[in-house]
């Protein structure tokens, strides 16, 4: 197991980006809710794995051009074309389709795109915002909305094993397809192993899928309220490593300091040290400049440590563009090894 793991925070000065839909008990009937959660006496905001999962496929079309999977709906349920080899986002993403209603048999492919919810790192004050529609004739009509002021943070990884690697096993989450798509993987030059039961595309177009993936990061955009709010959700703070394991190390880098955001450097450099056996690439750090500039020497101080103490790899202190472009690479030369 072979996961490309990443770390990002992200700066919400004033936004409302992922909406619970109206809030039954407002004061006027038209108020909109942010996603929230409870933590103690404290409430948190947070962007759910969907939106942001959402965010990065509309990027990817966007930027890197990828042509996404089409939609089909039948009555209640809806699904993608889970076609891996045509479209990429299938791959990356996972789908879960009916092939045979009389067979009973079902398509399914896990995700090696993971990711968590986007959490603020403090808790928020809530703040309502009150407004009227008035530009027609008659009684303006009054509305609500929630927003928030906060840092967000989040933990994603790539299953680089599973890029562009598809499984025929009748087993649930391990059927990505089926002799029918022969066609298909022949097309697509992919090799074939394991009796027929494991179909694997070029080394070179999974490479591209997964660095792009990496790539559009700099880029995502989205959420609600960007016509009165917009934010940019691209990251601010950014780690990036591949490990040999499951474990996403960089999980609680960041903590609440006295009701602010902060980057808790010395775990960062704890769980590079404990983990530098399962660390198989160097660790890239990005972080942009006017954001938690407090943490910059200490941030500096680390890497100069951990490069005199370290022996099978380096860490990169560079901007969040440089570090995602430099992990690329690394994301690239992972499959031509």
């Amino acid at each position: 197991m072979n996961n490309a793991n990443g770390f990002i925070l992200i700066d919400a000065p004033a936004s409302a980006l992922n909406n619970a839909g109206p809030d039954v008990g407002a004061k006027t009937e038209n108020t909109i809710a942010v996603k929230k959660i409870r933590r103690g006496r404290g409430e948190y905001v947070y962007v759910s794995g969907q939106a942001f999962r959402y965010w990065m496929r509309s990027s990817l079309e966007n930027i890197f051009k990828w042509e996404l999977s089409p939609i089909e709906r039948e009555s209640k349920i809806a699904f993608t074309a889970a076609n891996p080899f045509k479209y990429p986002d299938d791959d990356v993403f996972g789908y879960m389709k009916a092939i045979g209603k009389k067979s009973g048999t079902t398509l399914t492919r896990v995700s090696p795109f993971k990711c968590s919810p986007l959490i603020s790192v403090t808790p928020v004050n809530i703040v309502n915002d009150f407004g009227v529609m008035a530009r027609h004739e008659g009684d303006p009509v009054p509305y609500e909305h929630e927003f928030y002021s906060t840092v967000l943070k989040g933990i994603f990884s790539l299953d680089l094993d599973s890029v562009g690697r598809f499984s025929s096993v009748n087993k649930t989450g391990y059927m990505n397809i089926t002799e029918a798509y022969k066609e298909e993987w022949e097309a697509h030059n992919c090799t074939v192993e394991e009796d027929g039961k494991v179909v694997t595309l070029p080394a070179e177009v999974r490479a591209k899928r997964a660095s792009e993936l990496i790539g559009v990061l700099p880029y995502i955009f989205g959420g609600a309220k960007q016509t009165s709010h917009l934010t940019d959700i691209s990251p601010k703070f950014i780690v990036l490593a591949i490990l040999n394991c499951g474990n996403n190390i960089f999980m609680n880098i960041a903590v609440d300091d006295k009701g602010e955001a902060a980057i808790n450097v010395k775990a960062l450099k704890e769980v590079i040290l404990d983990y530098q056996e399962n660390i198989i690439s160097d660790v890239y750090i990005g972080k942009r400049e006017g954001f938690m500039d407090e943490y910059n020497e200490d941030l500096k101080q680390m890497v100069d440590e951990l490069n005199s103490t370290l022996s099978n790899i380096k860490v990169h202190l560079l901007t969040v563009n440089e570090a995602v472009s430099n992990f690329q690479k690394v994301v690239s030369g992972f499959y031509k090894r």
